[in-house]
């Protein structure tokens, strides 16, 4: 048995320049954050020879090809195990909540099953695969920053060159910052579940049309980024914190579904009970929120949101990335 996790992120700058509609024009560039809450999958030999499968809903298939989840089918080719296996996921929070469980799950995915098979693979390697099987092989119309973030963990900048290629670097936070940093940020779940996909495909089709509005966005986006890298290291936090405003500024005018009456009430209630910024994790539609708060006003912005009905995820930030926590697995013969 092999128990395989990866980290699920926030998006601290620049989130959306990694797509492929982006920065294969001007270059993507991404300051994210890996935390303590994972996608779990466990690998286990099979005594029949089908495949079993459990997530939401369970599987026995015969073979590969007969799987019905996209990801377990695609993963399983592309590592090339035809049978005989038992794959269970877990997941510390849920799907379409914008916080890139999908790129999570395929990582912790192909890990454990590079893993089964008792093959090492880099960390850049793991992190390329995953973007490969979803953006490439099922034409899933995502970034790259979920699977790097979830493969490297830490607080990490990601700069993507035109051609896709991923420069990984660890931002050189100091402690004291990176402790006032989780202090400071409040992430509160909406209770609307979304699929990435129909936004994504929106903004993607704007940057591809070279709208000058939506360029414009994507860019000052970028620049936001560069700039978020800059105030946490030098420990900078209420300006990150302004920033984050700027940022949902121009992030809701780049899809149609980005936001809606009720999502833009939460935030004006959130700035109205103390919140200097905030967005919504993600692509946008719903999730999770993101809001930083001044220590004095984070117990008022918490009972104004909660009486909202809006819940909170207490975090830490997560600096281990895609582990093998166990693994129990034995030859055979």
């Amino acid at each position: 048995m092999i128990i395989s996790r990866a980290p699920v992120r926030f998006s601290l700058g620049g989130g959306g320049t990694d797509l492929p509609s982006y920065y294969q024009e001007f270059g993507g560039y991404v300051v994210t954050a890996a935390i303590d809450r994972y996608v779990y999958v466990l690998a286990n030999r099979r005594f029949y020879d089908d495949i079993r499968l459990a997530y939401s809903e369970t599987e026995i298939a015969p073979d590969v090809a007969s799987i019905r989840h996209r990801i377990f089918r695609a993963a399983l080719e592309m590592v090339g195990i035809e049978r005989g296996i038992e794959l269970v996921s877990v997941a510390d929070v849920p799907a379409n909540s914008g916080l890139g469980s999908s790129g999570t799950f395929t990582v912790a995915l192909l890990n454990a099953l590079h893993t089964y098979k008792r093959e090492f693979v880099s960390t850049a390697q793991l992190a390329e695969e995953a973007c490969d099987l979803e953006m490439n092989r099922l034409g899933d119309p995502v970034g790259k920053q979920d699977q790097y973030i979830a493969a490297y963990g830490n607080v990490t900048a990601l700069t993507i060159e035109p051609d896709g290629t991923v420069h990984a670097e660890p931002v050189p936070i100091r402690d004291e910052v990176m402790g006032e940093l989780e202090n400071s940020l409040l992430i509160l779940y909406s209770g609307i579940e979304r699929p990435a996909s129909a936004v994504l495909s929106e903004q993607g089709s704007r940057v591809r049309a070279q709208d000058p509005a939506t360029i414009a966005g994507m860019h000052r986006i970028k620049a936001i980024g560069h700039e978020v890298y800059r105030l946490l290291v030098r420990g900078e936090l209420d300006q990150y914190g302004e920033l984050l405003h700027d940022h949902w500024m121009h992030k809701r005018a780049l899809a149609s579904k980005m936001t809606d009456d009720v999502i833009d009430e939460h935030y004006a209630a959130a700035r109205t009970a103390g919140a200097v910024g905030g967005k919504l994790m993600g692509a946008g539609g719903g999730g999770f929120f993101m809001f930083y708060v001044r220590p004095r006003k984070r117990r008022h912005l918490l009972e104004a949101m909660a009486a909202r009905g809006l819940t909170p995820l207490r975090f830490r930030f997560d600096l281990d990335g895609a582990r093998i926590v166990a693994n129990f697995h034995r030859a055979t013969g």
